[in-house]
């Protein structure tokens, strides 16, 4: 088994903060986001955490002088309500009961399993971040991952956002029902131009699966609401990495 196939099979089986439980990396393992399981210690939590450290497509990226490009339309078929919603240690996430919501992108239909946030956003536009970044998790039949990334700002409240912050379990622990009214729909911005690049998770074990999707328009929601998110989660964001040799492309 190749080193991509390796790490597609490992993204199946452990895509934390895609899964509920908290520590995805070996088991027993712990990661967070300062201190000695921080960022820069990722790689030395375990052997299949090592990409982390040593990866040539780490994800989050700064956007800078992205590549303007004729890409195709995202065909986005989500469903209306969200199954469960946990707090998993690491953030705050909600899960789509299976095959209800697809994307499809160039020819291959990729399945929503989760949407999860960050504070700040993980990924920067010209050196600067965002209050928060919510991140659409979807995968495709081969293993492989298609996220789309939505920044947030603050301004006008979000009625879905307000109802995820309103509903959030307080502490860690098991899933527990999803309040019907939470559309995730309502959390894309009218406009659905996006900037693309080849990636990684960007929580261990940074398998290298991911083809990001980040779209150009932030959506508003309320700084209170963001101030709620904060009392749990007042930073949950993986520093920028080295783009390399890859290309950002930009839709046009």
């Amino acid at each position: 088994m190749n080193r991509r196939h390796a790490l597609k099979a490992l993204a199946g089986l452990a895509l934390c903060p895609i899964c509920a439980t908290p520590g995805f990396a070996a088991e027993g393992e712990h990661w967070s986001y300062e201190g000695n399981t921080g960022p820069a210690k990722w790689g030395d939590l375990d052997a299949a955490s090592k990409v982390c450290a040593v990866g040539t497509q780490q994800s989050p990226v700064d956007i800078e002088n992205p590549t303007k490009a004729r890409l195709p339309n995202l065909k986005l078929s989500w469903g209306k309500t969200a199954e469960t919603i946990v707090n998993n240690g690491h953030t705050i996430q909600l899960n789509f009961a299976d095959g209800s919501s697809t994307l499809k992108l160039d020819d291959t239909t990729y399945k929503l399993l989760q949407v999860h946030f960050h504070r700040p956003s993980e990924h920067q536009i010209g050196g600067k971040n965002f209050p928060m970044e919510a991140h659409f998790v979807h995968r495709a039949a081969s293993g492989g991952l298609a996220v789309v990334g939505v920044l947030m700002t603050t301004g006008r409240p979000n009625p879905a956002f307000a109802q995820i912050v309103a509903t959030m379990p307080q502490q860690e622990g098991p899933a527990i029902k999803a309040d019907a009214r939470i559309n995730p729909n309502a959390l894309l911005p009218m406009r659905r131009s996006y900037y693309r690049y080849a990636g990684s998770l960007t929580t261990p074990p940074c398998s290298e699966v991911v083809e990001w999707l980040l779209l150009t328009d932030p959506i508003e929601v309320a700084e209170a609401d963001v101030a709620k998110f904060a009392k749990l989660y007042p930073m949950n964001a993986r520093p920028v990495q080295q783009l390399d040799r890859r290309f950002v492309l930009q839709m046009i």
